[in-house]
């Protein structure tokens, strides 16, 4: 039995955006939330237009949900990173907020937005964390903090489950992230003691996709593979620039 990769477009978005007790699970073991906050019922919602970031329009799958208090999460596996999609997602994250007042008619009633992101690269090189948590706090007492907006970014490739004594289940969840690939033909077998990570393992089998579905996830690596070329181009184009001016000013 051959796997797919859980990151790509296609499969992401059939784990986590079909399969709302699955989302559900992930979000509740990976997400800041209290024992008493956790979330109960997902609801989907449409993805909403967000301004695409320059030669990187491809690297984003998102799913947006809302659970039982009206608090709303939007997921989003970035395969790369750069600076502008900490502006992206503070945006993204803005206007979910903003548009409850198409419904609400009073600010109390507004609900929090969580904004959680798996990049697929290491952003904050000289820290070791994996876990980033960010929200509006008081600088000088940061227990007091305005509730609204919080971000979480979970750099994958840090992650390594044997070094760790988080939460079985985001470990879990993280490790099947991180360890299928691509036409891997094992599964680590403490991913199939838990219901549903296996459920979520078995969507994988390459034998249950079509060959459109199947042209369609290479397709998206494909796109990923040039996208990220434009964007190592367009980056070392700047930097030949940038030396190319420093040295006629120089002059």
């Amino acid at each position: 039995m051959h796997y797919l990769d859980p990151k790509n477009d296609l499969t992401f978005k059939r784990i986590f955006g079909e399969h709302p007790h699955l989302c559900k699970s992930f979000l509740n073991s990976v997400l800041p939330l209290e024992p008493d906050a956790l979330i109960e019922e997902l609801e989907y919602l449409s993805p909403e237009l967000v301004p695409e970031i320059p030669v990187l329009k491809r690297t984003i799958v998102d799913v947006r949900c809302r659970d039982q208090k009206g608090r709303q999460f939007i997921v989003e596996m970035q395969m790369h990173w750069t600076e502008s999609f900490k502006n992206r997602v503070v945006f993204n994250a803005s206007k979910a907020y903003v548009k409850q007042l198409d419904n609400a008619r009073e600010y109390k009633l507004l609900q929090p937005v969580y904004a959680l992101s798996l990049v697929n690269e290491n952003f904050e090189p000289k820290l070791t964390d994996y876990y980033h948590h960010y929200k509006i706090v008081n600088i000088s007492q940061p227990e007091r903090q305005i509730e609204g907006l919080q971000f979480i970014f979970i750099e994958l490739p840090k992650f390594k489950a044997a070094n760790l004594q988080e939460k079985r289940l985001q470990v879990l969840w993280l490790k099947f992230l991180t360890e299928i690939e691509d036409g891997a033909n094992n599964i680590p077998p403490e991913l199939l003691e838990e219901a549903h990570i296996k459920e979520a393992v078995h969507i994988l089998e390459s034998g249950s996709y079509s060959k459109a579905q199947l042209e369609h996830y290479d397709q998206y690596w494909d796109s990923i593979r040039s996208e990220r070329s434009l964007f190592l181009d367009a980056e070392e184009r700047g930097r030949v620039e940038g030396e190319h001016t420093g040295f006629v000013k120089g002059e």
